[in-house]
């Protein structure tokens, strides 16, 4: 068995070889350990720049929210204040209709005013004038209308003759026709004729009358 004595030229060589192993080993083990630290700082990095992105991109879209609902409310203010409301003599309830103006009161009897009356107007004779006007109350029955005639004179508040009739139009090859069935008169249903299928007591139901003094 040979030992290498100290000093030998092998002995240089195997402590030189044994150095630069050592050192390699150093340098990988570095360099894996820096390696590792780059990938750590990387991954940090990143994830810092994604939380720092999302707070930014939460913040814009807040503000952008913000600002929308502020331009929308200032410009429905400024909309609003150059609006100008106009009120008419009608308001329109789903099908029915309220009038605002015009209506006679409550319980009376519409009276025409003295221009419609026309109480100035004489006919060429100078012969004297009687002047008389008719109101009407109209009830829908079937695809016509029941409507009660009331005569009133001038300046009375009780009418002289009342009556009701049935009316109904119908298109005709020739054109329109107007079907009339008189009813009743001052509150009284008519004879019934013999030869017809309309039972005048029933439809006489529907006339409105005036209710005297």
């Amino acid at each position: 068995m040979n030992y290498v004595a100290g000093g030998t030229p092998e002995n240089v060589a195997l402590a030189q070889q044994v150095n630069s192993r050592l050192r390699a080993d150093s340098s990988y083990v570095a360099a894996r350990a820096f390696l590792f630290r780059a990938l750590g700082f990387g991954a940090f990095a990143c994830l810092a720049g994604i939380g720092v992105g999302a707070a930014a991109y939460g913040w814009a879209t807040l503000n952008q929210f913000d600002t929308a609902a502020q331009k929308i409310a200032a410009a429905m203010q400024a909309a609003l204040s150059d609006v100008t409301l106009k009120t008419k003599g009608e308001v329109t309830l789903t099908d029915n209709v309220l009038k605002l103006e015009g209506l006679p009161k409550a319980g009376g009897t519409p009276t025409p005013t003295k221009a419609q009356l026309g109480s100035d107007a004489t006919p060429a004779s100078k012969a004297a004038v009687n002047t008389t006007f008719t109101v009407f109350k109209q009830v829908p029955y079937l695809d016509g209308q029941i409507v009660t005639g009331w005569n009133f004179k001038d300046n009375a508040d009780q009418p002289y003759q009342q009556y009701c009739y049935f009316s109904r139009r119908s298109n005709e090859s020739k054109g329109q026709v107007e079907i009339k069935i008189d009813l009743a008169m001052d509150g009284k249903t008519l004879p019934q004729p013999q030869k017809s299928d309309v039972n005048l007591e029933i439809l006489a139901r529907n006339c409105v009358w005036h209710e005297r003094g």
